[in-house]
């Protein structure tokens, strides 16, 4: 019988992607097309970095797919879209919106990841003490990748002018997000040395933030829904009430002090949808 936490967790997921397809139906089928898009991605990408990397293993949650949590894939599902439609309310060029979604993102895991490996949802096999409290640093540059490569292909395929663009579009997003998944799992495991993977993957998030700072965005619209504060709050805040729940988010107390900065960074950005 899985663990209360984990079925709370899943219920959540449903709740979130409950907000997401509501959302999505006011703006027409291919948006749900492309909400549904970003779970079979993230269905996908699973499946494909377990068997091509085998670093992690999963807990057993409810709903599961052989050794994949179904709701992995609704969770990755939920965040594309969140990220995606947060973006799309700034004034950022087309072309850095990605970016953006990969930050926002990266900003939902640095206060879930490593309280989900104390509640026993995965396990890297690093032990608690390791890298980032038992977290690759290599996972955080995978988050980036994986949603800013998603969204450069929805961007460039899912063009809604044309019936090709509506429904084909996100299948050729699917399939550019895995291929450069796949290209830079190659890259990480074979091409950088492990010593090198922290000032790496560091500089690399450092630019891509600088980036957006020096960018400076600004929100042009309100958006339909404030669906875009619900998502990221809602993985906060589970996890900060999990940890605190059990304790796993003391164990050391830092973590606390990373979720409640992450939880606050994510109202900070979000502050005009707290009253929308």
């Amino acid at each position: 019988m899985p663990d209360l936490i984990f079925v709370a967790f899943e219920l959540g997921l449903l709740a979130l992607l409950a907000l997401c397809l509501r959302h999505a139906a006011r703006l027409g089928p291919a948006v749900v097309w492309q909400l549904v898009a970003g779970v079979l991605y993230g269905l996908l990408l699973e499946w494909a970095t377990l068997r091509q990397l085998r670093a992690y293993q999963y807990g057993h949650f409810l709903l599961m797919a052989g050794d994949l949590p179904v709701m992995i894939g609704v969770g990755w599902g939920v965040i594309l879209y969140g990220v995606h439609l947060f973006a799309d309310t700034t004034n950022l060029p087309e072309w850095a919106r990605p970016v953006l979604e990969g930050l926002l993102a990266l900003n939902i895991d640095l206060g879930m990841d490593a309280i989900a490996v104390r509640l026993g949802m995965w396990d890297w096999g690093l032990g608690l003490k390791a890298q980032y409290f038992g977290v690759p640093f290599a996972n955080f540059w995978a988050w980036f990748w994986v949603v800013l490569t998603f969204s450069v292909g929805l961007r460039t395929f899912a063009r809604p002018a044309s019936w090709v663009g509506r429904w084909l579009g996100p299948i050729a997003a699917i399939g550019f997000g895995l291929l450069n998944l796949a290209a830079m799992n190659t890259l990480m495991t074979l091409g950088v040395p492990a010593t090198s993977y922290l000032p790496t993957i560091a500089i690399m998030l450092a630019v891509a933030t600088g980036l957006i700072l020096w960018l400076r965005p600004r929100l042009s619209r309100t958006p339909v829904d404030p669906l875009v504060l619900w998502v990221p709050f809602g993985f906060h805040a589970f996890f900060l009430t999990a940890g605190l729940l059990t304790g796993a988010i003391l164990r050391p107390p830092i973590l606390l002090l990373v979720g409640l900065m992450m939880s606050a960074v994510a109202l900070y950005l979000h502050r005009d949808f707290l009253w929308a």
